[in-house]
C-alpha cells in the first residue's frame, strides 16, 4: 500500500514538474517587463496563485468532470468549457508572445521607449490566468490516474516547490540571454497554437513540443559555447 502510494506520488509530481516548464517560461517572460526589484516577488506570488488554482481545480472534481460535456456545437464539432478555456488561453498566449517579440525587436532597434513596463499586479494576474490553462489537462490527467486527493495535493505542492526554486535562475538566465528569450517566446507561440488546436479537437502530444524545444535549446547552447569561445579568443588577442 505504501509503495503504491509512493509510486503514484512520484509519477504525479514528475508529471506536474514537466508540465510546469511552459509555465516557468511564461512567468519569466512576463516578469521581465517589471522593474528588477519587483521580479522575484512577482514570481513568488504568481507561483503561489498557481498552486492555489491547481488545488482548487483538483478539489472541484465533479465540476472538473463536467467541463468535458459539450455546451454547444458548430457543425459536427462540439465545444465544452475545457475546449473554450484552451482556445481562448491559447489565443491569449499567442497574442502575448507576438507582442513580446515585437517589443524585443523594437528594443533591439534602439527605441528607448520600446521596453514596455507592465503593472505589478497585472503581471501576477496574467501568470495566474495562464496557469489555469496550462494546468487544466495535467489536473484532469491526475484525476484519471489517482483517486487519492492527498496524493494529488502533495504532488502539486512538490511541483510548486521545484518551480519556486527554479523560477529566479530560469528568469535571470532568459533575461541575460536575448537569443534564449526569443527562443522561449517562439516556444510560447508553439504552445499557444497547440492549445488552440486541442480546443478545436486536434490533439498534439506535449511530448512533441518538449522534444522540439529541447532540440532548439541544445542548438542554442552550442551557439552560446561558440560565441563564448570566440569572445575568449578576441579578448586574448
Amino acid at each position: 500500500m505504501f509503495s503504491e502510494w509512493i509510486v503514484q506520488l512520484t509519477t504525479l509530481a514528475t508529471l506536474e514538474i514537466v508540465l510546469g516548464i511552459d509555465n516557468l517560461v511564461f512567468l519569466a517572460i512576463v516578469t521581465s517587463r517589471l522593474p528588477e526589484h519587483q521580479r522575484a516577488s512577482a514570481r513568488r506570488y504568481g507561483i503561489a496563485l498557481a498552486c492555489i488554482s491547481r488545488i482548487l481545480l483538483l478539489l472541484s472534481l465533479s465540476w472538473l468532470a463536467s467541463m468535458k460535456a459539450p455546451l454547444f456545437s458548430i457543425g459536427a464539432q462540439g465545444f465544452s468549457v475545457r475546449d473554450l478555456v484552451l482556445i481562448f488561453g491559447g489565443l491569449f498566449l499567442l497574442v502575448k508572445a507576438i507582442m513580446e517579440i515585437s517589443n524585443e525587436i523594437k528594443g533591439a532597434g534602439g527605441d528607448p521607449n520600446a521596453r514596455v513596463v507592465v503593472g505589478y499586479w497585472a503581471a501576477i494576474a496574467q501568470i495566474a490566468v495562464i496557469d489555469i490553462v496550462f494546468s487544466l489537462d495535467s489536473v484532469i490527467t491526475a484525476v484519471g490516474m489517482v483517486d487519492n486527493q492527498v496524493v494529488m495535493v502533495l504532488a502539486i505542492l512538490i511541483a510548486v516547490a521545484i518551480m519556486l526554486l527554479a523560477s529566479n535562475p530560469v528568469g535571470e538566465f532568459i533575461e541575460r540571454n536575448p537569443t534564449v528569450k526569443m527562443l522561449a517566446l517562439a516556444f510560447l507561440i508553439l504552445v499557444g497554437v497547440a492549445l488552440m488546436a486541442d480546443g478545436f479537437g486536434f490533439h498534439f502530444s506535449r511530448n512533441y513540443l518538449y522534444l522540439a524545444m529541447a532540440f532548439s535549446a541544445s542548438v542554442e547552447f552550442l551557439n552560446m559555447m561558440v560565441r563564448r569561445a570566440h569572445n575568449s579568443r578576441v579578448d586574448g588577442e
